[in-house]
């Protein structure tokens, strides 16, 4: 028994000190990709920690993981694209989205003119609504079963959707097509886009988000002024065909290029699962401010273009208000995402919020005329296509990429409350008069309370260090 004992005390003194652990890039990098406490983080011995800018391994280090920030293409032609089916899967989800408020303007003025504003901008709201609330679930069935078939079906049911809304004739058909099943399809096309795309870049996220999202910014100036080109030539029905072709078209290419780089995780459905992020203050931060900014966000978008009517602007001017909006989000999305990548994604983040808070508040509330109107519509949507495109990057960044579906979809789905809420909101304080005031100060202040909201964010993530790039 003595020997036995010796010789498995033997056996664990050989045993090789097990190497530290690849968690320590949490310490070393803006991603958290193995979130671990502090105190774990204490034991590892600083001078065998990865170093992730100069890319020297630690000291006999197994070979690196699909987990392990080395292991990220960040380029070539597959990584490519995937950011080109995303910028597909961007332009006809998120970019349909973008152009709700031409249907806002034209229902209020045709179709629907016999209700309110209040109500017929619920058909939008839930549009909006319906596209992020499923995040959850997307998000989980993503980390089990990968982009694929989430993406069918989607694209069957967005097509399928806008289809029912060229037959529509009444306030119900529409809500049904265009308010629950059409947007149910964008959102099984946005969110393994968004999720399949994090598994690909690491240093380069942001821009990779930011050349993506600007799908959406394309599509939101291409598809009004399709829509509002189309309906006096073809008629509503066939104008709303001719957009579902389009977008069969482009999904036909996102399905073929789209695809995660890591293979799919099944794991049992938990619903603490999505709740456990929020545990996390900097998380929790980031999608209450998210949520406060996302409130107001979609009212200028809405608005300004019976803003414009209002004061006097043509209706031929007025109807190009939101493709400048939308091209304009173009340089919103890709510039703020390179530079978030050198000086901070959470920088850029806060910096844009307040700046497009501002512009709420300082240009389109005192705007009597054109030229004021279409000058906050280009710089609106400059800010606001940073956010579209820096939020998912920052969630990836402070997230477990390995649960990045999981949390996508609990902070976009935090989102779809204010969607839903924020243009019935906007519609009542609008009434049936033509003073836009009450709205822009709700819109304005209300996202500056977002602005808010992330700046203390990012500070729970500095800390002490103001100026340190996160």
């Amino acid at each position: 028994m003595a020997a036995e004992a010796t010789k498995k005390e033997a056996l664990h003194d050989n045993t090789p000190t097990k190497s530290p652990s690849l968690n320590a890039v949490q310490s070393l990098t803006e991603a958290n990709i193995f979130p671990e406490t502090e105190t774990q983080l204490q034991t590892v011995d600083s001078e065998k920690e990865l170093d992730i800018e100069s890319g020297q391994p630690e000291k006999d280090a197994p070979p690196p993981g699909p987990m392990d920030p080395r292991s990220f293409p960040d380029g070539g032609l597959q990584a490519w694209l995937v950011v080109f089916g995303g910028f597909c899967c961007m332009f006809v989800s998120f970019g349909w989205i973008n152009c709700i408020g031409v249907f806002q303007e034209y229902y209020q003025t045709t179709l629907l003119r016999q209700y309110s504003p209040s109500t017929i901008s619920w058909i939008v709201s839930l549009e909006t609504f319906m596209m992020f609330v499923g995040g959850p679930f997307l998000g989980k069935l993503y980390d089990n079963y990968g982009p694929r078939y989430l993406l069918l079906i989607g694209s069957f049911l967005h097509v399928f959707g806008l289809m029912m809304t060229s037959i529509s004739t009444q306030y119900w058909h529409f809500i049904l097509a265009q308010g629950i099943c059409s947007p149910i399809g964008a959102s099984a096309i946005f969110y393994p886009a968004m999720s399949s795309l994090s598994t690909w870049f690491f240093r380069r996220r942001a821009l990779a988000f930011g050349v993506m999202a600007s799908g959406s910014s394309l599509g939101g100036v291409i598809f009004p002024i399709l829509v509002q080109r189309l309906i006096p030539e073809i008629g509503f029905p066939w104008t709303m065909r001719v957009a579902a072709f389009i977008i069969l078209g482009l999904l036909v290419i996102a399905n073929l290029t789209m695809k995660s780089r890591l293979p799919p995780n099944p794991t049992p459905f938990e619903f603490m699962a999505f709740v456990r992020p929020l545990h996390e203050p900097a998380f929790a931060l980031m999608c209450l401010g998210a949520f406060f900014v996302f409130l107001g966000l979609f009212l200028p978008i809405d608005f300004v273009q019976l803003h414009g009517l209002a004061i006097g602007m043509s209706a031929n001017l007025a109807s190009y208000l939101i493709p400048i909006l939308n091209a304009a989000s173009i340089f919103g999305r890709t510039i703020p995402g390179y530079l978030g990548d050198r000086f901070g994604r959470f920088n850029v983040l806060v910096i844009v919020n307040f700046f497009s808070a501002i512009l709420i508040l300082a240009l389109w509330l005192p705007s009597q005329a054109n030229a004021p109107l279409i000058v906050f519509a280009a710089l609106y949507g400059f800010g606001t296509g940073a956010f579209v495109s820096m939020m998912p990057a920052c969630t990836a960044q402070i997230s477990d990429i390995r649960e990045i579906g999981v949390r996508n979809g609990t902070a976009f789905a935090i989102l779809s409350l204010a969607a839903l809420c924020g243009n019935p909101i906007g519609g009542a304080l609008l009434g049936d008069g033509n003073s836009f005031t009450k709205l822009q100060i709700f819109s304005g202040v209300v996202y500056l309370v977002g602005a808010a909201l992330l700046f203390v964010c990012r500070g729970t993530l500095v800390k002490k260090h103001f100026f340190k790039k996160v």
